[in-house]
């Protein structure tokens, strides 16, 4: 996989993400409640808390869940809400684990279509609609993983030159652009109500 991302911020904990298909797919679904960045440096503050320079699902699956959130709990916290996260990420390793042999790559390769590939990420725990359609278009954009129909399955997510997600960030200026579209999302939702 080896690509350069910049969703971290942090030259050591993107490193990760770019060669670790686990890593993204961990950082995906720690990103929820708390800072993009925080959520994406979460992967490489986990492998550096259990001793390693990667994340392996067969090890995370096995982690006794006690241990496992006292881990993530460690200050700085890996997130906001660091117990209810260390089971997400072990469910969705024990899910890697049971159906792609812990190959997290395996949910992508060799996909055929962007609904496939959708479907398969819907499927995974902590994994509702927003966060597939986001995850494709992070595979599309930023790691060449571009099935027939990507854009379509991706949603408003895949549309090319927008600042919607975490798909979209390259680097400083294009977060600034992400985070401003999402305050113009939650004064708009305000104003709704």
């Amino acid at each position: 996989m080896a690509t350069k991302v910049h969703l971290a911020q942090r030259p050591e904990a993107d490193e990760l993400l770019g060669r670790s298909p686990l890593a993204a797919l961990v950082g995906m679904l720690l990103d929820q409640q708390v800072p993009m960045e925080w959520a994406f440096t979460g992967p490489y503050t986990i492998a550096q808390r259990l001793g390693s320079d990667d994340l392996d699902a067969h090890e995370i699956a096995a982690y006794d869940p006690e241990r496992f959130a006292a881990l993530l709990s460690e200050k700085p916290a890996v997130h906001r809400y660091p117990g209810s996260m260390a089971k997400r990420v072990q469910q969705l390793c024990q899910y890697l684990v049971d159906n792609y042999d812990g190959d997290a790559e395996k949910v992508w390769k060799g996909v055929d279509s962007g609904k496939e590939l959708f479907k398969r990420l819907s499927g995974l725990p902590g994994y509702g609609k927003q966060k597939s359609q986001i995850f494709v278009a992070l595979l599309g954009k930023q790691y060449g993983i571009r099935p027939d129909g990507w854009r379509e399955a991706a949603g408003a997510y895949g549309e090319e030159g927008s600042h919607r997600s975490v798909a979209d960030i390259t680097g400083p200026e294009s977060l600034a652009k992400v985070r401003a579209f999402k305050q113009e999302q939650k004064s708009a939702a305000k104003a709704a109500e």
